[in-house]
C-alpha cells in the first residue's frame, strides 16, 4: 500500500511535498507555543533539536512504509513549511489510516488545513486505496472537529481516557470517514 516516498500534492493555494531536515525551524516556530500543542501529544518545544528529532522520525516512517507525513507550503510564499499532515497507523488489513497535522497558528482561519486534509484524504481513497480514514482529536477541540467536519469526517463517539499523554490519561473523540 505504501511506498518509502512522498508524492507531490498541489491544491488551488497549496503544495504538499516531503518533508526536509531544512524544515525544522520553522516547525519549531509554531510547536514552541503553547497554543499549538495544548492539544497535542507534544510538550511545547524549547530547543530546535526537538523539531528536528520530530522530522527526523516522520521521515524514517515514509522509509519505513509506516506512515506518509506531507511538508504544507503555500504556491505563493516559496517553499517555507507552514504545516504538515499526512498519515500514520496504518492497518492494511483493513485498509485504514489514522490523520494527523498541524499549522502555524498565523495561518489559522484562513481554510489552509481544510484544502491540505481534503487532498490527504483523496490522495487516501484514490491512489492508496484506503476504505476508511480516521481521526482521534481531544473532545475540547472545538476547532479541530469543525475542520474534520468541513472534510465531512463523522463523529463516531468519545472513548474514555483513551491515551497517556503528558502524565495523565485523556479523552479521544473519533471521526472517521469512508470511501463510499
Amino acid at each position: 500500500m505504501l511506498t518509502n516516498n512522498i508524492p507531490l500534492l498541489k491544491t488551488d493555494r497549496l503544495i504538499l511535498r516531503a518533508l526536509q531536515p531544512t524544515d525544522a525551524p520553522n516547525l519549531f516556530e509554531y510547536f514552541s507555543q503553547d497554543c499549538v500543542t495544548e492539544f497535542y501529544d507534544l510538550y511545547t518545544f524549547q530547543h530546535l533539536q526537538e523539531a528536528e528529532k520530530l522530522i527526523k522520525t516522520w521521515i524514517d516512517r515514509v522509509q519505513e512504509s509506516t506512515g506518509l507525513r506531507w511538508a504544507i507550503t503555500l504556491k505563493s510564499g516559496g517553499n517555507g513549511l507552514i504545516g504538515t499532515c499526512g498519515f500514520h497507523n496504518f492497518s492494511t488489513e483493513n485498509n485504514r489510516a489514522e490523520i494527523g497535522y498541524d499549522l502555524n497558528p498565523i495561518h489559522w482561519g484562513n481554510g489552509i488545513m481544510t484544502e491540505a486534509i481534503q487532498a490527504i484524504v483523496n490522495y487516501g481513497f484514490e491512489t492508496l486505496k484506503l476504505h476508511r480514514i480516521e481521526a482521534f482529536i481531544d473532545p475540547a477541540n472545538h476547532a479541530s472537529r469543525a475542520l474534520l467536519h468541513k472534510n465531512s469526517l463523522e463523529t463516531e463517539g468519545v472513548l474514555r481516557d483513551y491515551f497517556f499523554e503528558k502524565e495523565r490519561f485523556v479523552d479521544a473523540e473519533m471521526l472517521s470517514i469512508l470511501n463510499r
